[in-house]
């Protein structure tokens, strides 16, 4: 794909095709995402790329002790919640999926088996587990590099015909997903991605979230 067509044409995926994806299809995606830059060189980052009984498992957890009321245990500090012209982004998306899916504000069955679709990972064949090294938890740095390679992780998926979304709730019960996915103590869970085929059938698939123009995000001096 021509790289204007991967960043223009890439989208968030909510609704996955049940067909496995490769590990040949995986790793070539892994290859060119580490292409992403790091802070002195440093590659701070973990990928941990989970199918099969493991995800399922992960699933099953991590649904049933939130809807139990556990407590999250996400490793890195989550937003305390949005305000301003943030709140208005985050409400403005919501409100794209909801119409898409038929979702009415005042049907709290369909909005609470939204959130459990977010528990689950969206039902995606692979979900990647993205950990940093715990020796740099201290820096904001890693957090940094972090972000630039799922960033690389979710265009190369998209250039190899796979839908990704980037999904914190699959990750809220830290414990399930190292005791199933074999995370080693000194890594630091960062995030987690849902991947697969698209399935364009799904409503939430045809959301584009809008963005800022040029004008409104650039300043440009000097020139």
């Amino acid at each position: 794909m021509d790289f204007d067509d991967v960043i223009k044409g890439r989208r968030s995926t909510r609704g996955f095709l049940p067909k496995p994806v490769s590990r040949e299809v995986l790793e070539d995606v892994v290859d060119l995402a580490i292409r992403s830059p790091s802070s002195m060189n440093t590659q701070p980052w973990h990928f941990h790329i989970i199918t099969g009984e493991a995800l399922d498992n992960i699933r099953k957890e991590n649904t049933e002790k939130n809807i139990a009321g556990v407590p999250p245990s996400r490793e890195i500090k989550s937003p305390n919640g949005y305000e301003g012209v943030h709140r208005e982004r985050q409400i403005e998306v919501a409100i794209q999926l909801f119409k898409e899916m038929g979702i009415q504000r005042d049907d709290k069955e369909l909005r609470n088996d939204w959130v459990l679709r977010g528990f689950r990972q969206f039902d995606a064949p692979v979900a990647v587990v993205v950990t940093f090294d715990s020796i740099l938890k201290d820096d904001d740095i890693s957090k940094f590099d972090c972000g630039a390679v799922v960033n690389g992780l979710v265009n190369a998926g998209w250039s190899r015909g796979l839908g990704a979304v980037i999904n914190s709730q699959g990750i809220m019960q830290s414990p399930v997903v190292r005791r199933y996915a074999n995370i080693p103590d000194n890594e630091i869970i960062m995030i987690c991605v849902a991947m697969g085929y698209p399935d364009d059938s799904f409503p939430a698939n045809k959301v584009v979230s809008n963005r800022r123009p040029v004008s409104e995000v650039a300043k440009f001096i000097g020139f």
